[in-house]
């Protein structure tokens, strides 16, 4: 410890001790001084008479009669104490008092007769006592020398368990035969299904000015073209940004963007790599709720990763972004599962019993009021459909682009009533019903109220966007609109947006 410069230690007066700042841990303390011996009388004072020690002659001891003394010693005088007051009737001599002895009366030896008897005016005797002989009955003397004997057995038999060696030089621990007992995955089993999948997935770095993303992906084509995520690699505009891509045999990749889209959070990346196994788009039409699923990918950049679980919902209208913009955010008409996903997962497959991909993992729920995905799955993922995949990764290899059908009308999300409303007026320059487009045509007004699509009911805006932009442009949808109070079925062409 060092003292502060403001603050000076004590001085200590010369031949005294300075008092010790720590505590003893044995709870010691200081001695107290040696009292001063008293100075010797001067030759012509007046001597103090002392009586004549008189010594008392100590009994026969009878033959057999055993003496008891304190710690195997007979009582001696003890050496007065510094400590102890003078004593004005002379030295005191203190002896230790036998412990036990019976019937016969002891005067200590060398002990004064002061003639002027102290305050309890009896000389200073001790009173000690003959110890009687005790021996044991045959009765007590069996039981014990056989409780003697098992324990000394019981002690030998613990002592050699105790100093046995127990390593053998050969542990010859049973074999299974060779072939005996092989185990048979099916194809249809997680182990089968991952068998098949793990080569074809991938783990994706990519690393730029704002910092590092990690994310999965898989093999669409054979001579290098894969599919993940669009937000996985949104950084990747930056010329300084690099994308790495790891197989699953751990050799690595740099890769460039084909095309991406934010509408769909899709993105088709190439390596310069030949052969690769693809894997197979399953028709996610034909998904129903409690189809088994297995999850694949990276999450935490833990590459190779299984998860199993079911599908728990289907069409779960999902937006996915950062941004408050909807023309930043991705609409997802998503497959909805209790199989865990986690940062890092995004962009990898959710395939079924068969092996084919029926969606990309792309999110995940967060609890409500929460800001972070601190807590990892809570068992609700959610995954782009297979047949959406398909067709922007199509348009995404082809032109680089991706578009999405629209209907042409602005949607109101402050309305709380049933269905959808369209907007009655414009909204920041935008009209709430687009000039010929295809809600005008079919003759959709502003402020009317879309209740269902195809004979769903929608009673979101994400709900319908999502529904719209799982379609086709040129594909044909039926809305059921209410204007004012009347209600009535509309067919509506979709149009095609304008590209990226």
């Amino acid at each position: 410890m060092t003292t502060p410069d403001d603050v000076q230690p004590v001085p200590v007066p010369a031949g005294e001790i300075p008092p010790s700042p720590f505590a003893s841990p044995s709870g010691r303390r200081t001695l107290p001084p040696t009292p001063e011996v008293p100075p010797t009388p001067a030759p012509d004072a007046p001597a103090v008479a002392e009586a004549a020690p008189t010594r008392v002659a100590e009994p026969v001891r009878p033959p057999g009669t055993h003496w008891s003394v304190p710690h195997g010693s007979m009582p001696t005088a003890a050496p007065a104490s510094p400590f102890a007051p003078p004593n004005p009737h002379g030295p005191a001599v203190h002896q230790p008092a036998p412990e036990s002895w019976e019937g016969v009366p002891y005067v200590a030896t060398d002990v004064p007769q002061d003639p002027a008897p102290g305050p309890s005016g009896v000389p200073h005797t001790v009173v000690l006592h003959r110890k009687r002989r005790r021996t044991l009955s045959a009765a007590w003397l069996v039981p014990l020398l056989v409780l003697a004997l098992a324990a000394g057995a019981i002690g030998g038999v613990v002592g050699a368990r105790l100093s046995e060696d127990d390593h053998l030089a050969d542990a010859g621990l049973p074999l299974a035969a060779a072939g005996s007992n092989t185990i048979v995955r099916a194809p249809e089993s997680v182990a089968g299904i991952a068998a098949g999948v793990l080569p074809s997935v991938v783990s994706i770095q990519v690393d730029g000015p704002e910092g590092s993303a990690t994310g999965s992906g898989f093999v669409l084509r054979g001579d290098g073209y894969l599919v993940t995520n669009n937000h996985v690699v949104a950084q990747a505009d930056d010329a300084a940004t690099t994308i790495t891509v790891t197989f699953g045999d751990g050799s690595e990749q740099e890769a460039s963007i084909v095309g991406r889209t934010s509408d769909y959070d899709l993105a088709v990346l190439k390596v310069d790599v030949q052969g690769l196994t693809p894997l197979l788009l399953g028709n996610s039409d034909e998904v129903v709720v409690g189809d088994a699923v297995v999850a694949v990918g990276a999450p935490l950049g833990l590459a190779g990763t299984v998860t199993t679980g079911i599908v728990s919902a289907l069409n779960r209208p999902v937006s996915a972004g950062e941004s408050e913009d909807p023309d930043d955010q991705a609409f997802i008409n998503a497959i909805q599962t209790d199989a865990a996903i986690n940062p890092g997962n995004s962009g990898g497959p959710l395939v079924n019993a068969a092996g084919e991909v029926i969606g990309i993992n792309s999110a995940i729920a967060q609890p409500p009021g929460s800001t972070s995905l601190v807590g990892g799955s809570i068992g609700l993922g959610f995954a782009i459909p297979s047949n959406q995949v398909r067709r922007t990764s199509d348009q995404l290899i082809e032109t680089g682009h991706a578009t999405y059908p629209i209907i042409g009308v602005l949607l109101d999300q402050r309305y709380t009533g049933e269905g959808v409303q369209v907007s009655s007026s414009a909204q920041e320059d935008r009209q709430p019903v687009t000039a010929d487009g295809p809600a005008e045509r079919a003759g959709i007004h502003p402020g009317d109220v879309i209740l269902a699509i195809d004979g769903r009911p929608v009673t979101d805006p994400d709900e319908l966007i999502v529904a719209i932009r799982a379609r086709t442009p040129g594909d044909t949808i039926v809305l059921h609109v209410r204007s004012g109070s009347s209600e009535r079925d509309v067919r509506v062409k979709l149009d095609e947006s304008p590209t990226d």
